[in-house]
């Protein structure tokens, strides 16, 4: 056998894969809670690790933990191309989300393998370290470190609610690498669920990523003091919790204030201290988002969120500290990745459409240095996050095989 234009991924093999990750950090029924650098989430890197040494791939960890299975290419001095995603999970995710597309890339692996077709370029599949921030804030950290947003030494020092500190749970599951992190990339794939219900709406088999809806985050900080809930008069109060609630309330408003347009606002974490009865709350820590598919409008959004954040610092009589802020989406994907993608659901005969994504993926901050593209499957009602979060394998269809083609075109360049 050889590669041709009619090859095809072995659709039950990688069915069998996220099954078998499927049984690794259960959650609620159905779903995953495997948070990262959590002991769920070793053991399925290990299992990670042993496909790929199964599948003939040499294997790196960098020291933000990122897995790195390498096939070699008939010019190793070339710069590879590189698929990935995630493998950890929300506190109450499925068992599809960012899990799809690390293995989707060890399925592109194992049908190399089985065609016997060696690349010119060498093929990657990596699962990235911390995708979902659901444990370590903020989210997509180890890409962000890979392409230089953040430094390593910082990373390291996140803190999570539990009190571990990221580089030392790194080194107790094992996964501290020592390889630096960040190397020449040629292109990178991503395919992964829509998380939204558009694809399975309009009974679409795949989606080809155009770009991403511009989106501003920021965490923010509190402080207050903490006195006593009943004998403390109104005007000597400072409570951090009544902070953090006022600005989130507003950022929800915000996003009423711009829905008719599909701007979407978010205020997703609330931590306060001490958080208990009879006593006001010294700190209160906030997470919030805003994102339209306008930049300029997504921008307006995110002044306004700034705004409220400070609005309800004062009225609350609290210091207020934007302990870190982000930002990613718009146009940002490489034209001819985009355009080799859509080539093959054409040339294939899918039923396909160009689509934007609205969640936040590795692939975001791949592209800010590198040739980035992506690819989305249908996922039932668009729902994610959720130990509902349901596809079937003909879901993956096209997406697999689409991904199989482009990944081969631009690695053989």
């Amino acid at each position: 056998m050889s590669f041709s234009p009619d090859s095809r991924v072995d659709l039950g093999r990688f069915w069998s894969t996220i099954a078998r990750s499927a049984e690794i950090g259960q959650g609620r029924e159905n779903g995953l809670a495997r948070l990262t650098l959590t002991d769920s989430d070793r053991e399925m890197r290990d299992q990670f690790v042993d496909w790929c040494k199964a599948a003939g791939l040499s294997v790196m960890v960098d020291e933000m933990g990122s897995i790195f299975g390498r096939r070699e290419g008939s010019d190793p001095s070339l710069p590879p191309v590189v698929i990935g995603s995630h493998l950890d999970t929300q506190i109450n995710g499925g068992r599809f989300d960012g899990i799809a597309g690390v293995l989707a890339g060890l399925e592109v692996i194992r049908t190399l393998n089985d065609l016997g077709h060696v690349t010119k370029r060498p093929i990657i599949v990596v699962d990235w370290t911390n995708e979902e921030g659901a444990r370590f804030s903020p989210p997509m950290v180890a890409s962000g470190v890979f392409v230089g947003r953040y430094t390593t030494e910082w990373a390291h020092d996140l803190i999570a609610d539990d009190g571990a500190r990221f580089g030392d749970e790194l080194a107790r599951i094992g996964y501290r690498g020592t390889m630096p992190c960040g190397f020449d990339v040629d292109g990178y794939f991503e395919l992964h669920i829509e998380q939204g219900p558009i694809l399975d709406a309009e009974k679409r088999q795949v989606g080809v990523v155009t770009g991403g809806y511009p989106s501003f985050g920021m965490r923010v900080r509190f402080d207050g003091e903490t006195a006593h809930t009943g004998p403390t008069p109104m005007d000597l109060r400072h409570n951090a919790l009544i902070a953090g609630a006022r600005f989130l309330t507003a950022v929800d408003d915000i996003g009423w204030d711009f829905a008719v347009m599909d701007g979407k606002a978010t205020g997703s974490r609330l931590a306060a201290w001490p958080n208990k009865p009879g006593i006001l709350s010294e700190t209160a820590q906030c997470v919030a988002d805003v994102r339209h598919p306008d930049l300029i409008t997504a921008k307006v959004m995110a002044e306004k969120m700034r705004r409220a954040a400070h609005e309800a610092g004062a009225k609350a009589g609290c210091t207020v500290t934007v302990e870190d802020e982000w930002a990613w989406g718009g146009d940002i994907f490489d034209p001819d990745m985009v355009a080799l993608v859509r080539a093959e659901a054409v040339r294939q005969g899918w039923n396909w459409r160009d689509i934007q994504a609205q969640a936040g993926h590795d692939a975001y901050h791949m592209a800010m240095r590198y040739p980035t593209a992506m690819i989305f499957t249908p996922c039932k009602g668009g729902i994610t996050h959720n130990n509902n979060e349901s596809c079937d394998p003909e879901d993956f269809r096209a997406g697999l095989n689409m991904l199989l083609h482009a990944a081969v075109a631009r690695a053989d360049r």
